[in-house]
């Protein structure tokens, strides 16, 4: 039975799903879930993250994680976690670039999180040939805060997904995920009778809202975490850096967006990130955390046109892909604005690099 047929099966017998329950079985269903069977990264699958735009953006990486634990005071010890961490790119490529830092290189404890057996074995892969051998945990609360934790956690939060209310001209009505006659999915309205905390921004009627609990708590481990061992949580994500109103629930097949309904299972549905929430969250767990900036200007500051430069000066008959790539990770018309970067830290006088205060 495919994982559409039981669904469609569940919802029935037990009434309309929330879309964060939806999104949550269509990505990690042990059987039939995207991430759990078949994740398709890169050119020729369904999406592509920056780093595998180019090479640059996990080598700035690096050398930024390099620079945290110069701030911290260059501990012995220091674990380096990447949650998320894809096809292992970007892990590569900062573990290149660290190399700049042998004395780094020996303190680190390389921790993933990674949920999808098929992406632990590409991990693996990827790595095996690197300076530092992973080890994998299950999540945050299984990473020990003996030492110093720098953590990186790119397209990470739009793959945590969030309940849609809708406001109506009768009140709130929750976005759910019921079943037609003939046994297809479809999307409906269930009214709100319970306890529902309303937005504090101005919603008209027609719009929705989208709020997740799996975000905030991810921002509330981390502020837990970094608390407790002290560093610093590098985040970078598409989505919204004010509160606002929106739907971005979305299907991606081939980097064309598709009907979230379709083929459960087959397809990657994702959100955007709700970065205030997950700050908010951070900031009441007790951390301290930097403001919101494009991914375009965080890139600049970490000096990608200098790096850039560097490898046209070393590959000339590349110039002209280079230019392309870099376009692609800053420009404020591909990826430079829609992605944001943040960070959640502790002690408070550690400065993270790349959100100094100009003043």
């Amino acid at each position: 039975m495919s994982l559409k047929d039981r669904l469609a099966r569940e919802i029935a017998l037990t009434g309309p799903m929330t879309i964060a329950d939806y999104v949550t079985r269509c990505l990690h269903d042990p059987q039939d879930g995207y991430y759990a069977t078949r994740p398709a990264i890169g050119a020729t699958g369904d999406f592509i993250t920056a780093p595998m735009v180019s090479q640059m953006f996990g080598e700035l990486i690096g050398l930024w994680v390099v620079e945290v634990w110069q701030r911290l005071g260059a501990p012995e010890r220091v674990r380096l976690v990447e949650v998320g961490p894809g096809d292992g790119t970007l892990m590569a490529d900062a573990l290149r670039a660290a190399r700049l830092a042998p004395d780094f290189l020996q303190a680190v404890d390389l921790i993933l999180i990674e949920p999808s057996a098929p992406l632990r074995e590409a991990q693996a892969r990827m790595l095996a040939d690197s300076d530092i051998h992973p080890r994998w945990v299950s999540a945050l609360d299984r990473i020990e805060t003996d030492v110093p934790v720098i953590l990186i956690a790119n397209e990470v939060l739009d793959c945590l997904p969030a309940r849609q209310f809708v406001k109506t001209e009768d009140g709130w009505a929750e976005r759910r995920v019921g079943v037609s006659d003939d046994g297809d999915l479809l999307f409906g309205l269930t009214k709100i009778t319970g306890g529902f905390k309303r937005p504090d921004y101005a919603v008209e009627p027609g719009q929705t809202i989208e709020i997740s609990d799996q975000q905030a708590g991810f921002g509330r481990d981390l502020a837990q975490l970094v608390k407790a061992a002290s560093g610093a949580a590098l985040l970078i994500d598409y989505g919204r850096s004010k509160a606002g109103a929106g739907d971005t629930l979305q299907g991606l097949r081939r980097h064309q967006k598709v009907d979230p309904l379709t083929d459960p299972g087959e397809v990657d549905l994702t959100q955007w990130a709700d970065f205030p929430a997950v700050l908010e969250a951070a900031i009441h767990a007790g951390a301290e955390i930097t403001g919101c900036m494009g991914q375009g200007e965080f890139l600049r500051l970490l000096g990608i046109e200098h790096r850039a430069e560097r490898l046209k000066t070393g590959r000339p008959d590349a110039a002209s892909v280079i230019d392309r790539q870099l376009e692609r990770l800053t420009g404020d018309e591909q990826m430079g604005t829609l992605f944001k970067a943040c960070a959640i830290f502790s002690p408070r006088a550690l400065v993270v690099p790349g959100f100094e205060d100009p003043s």
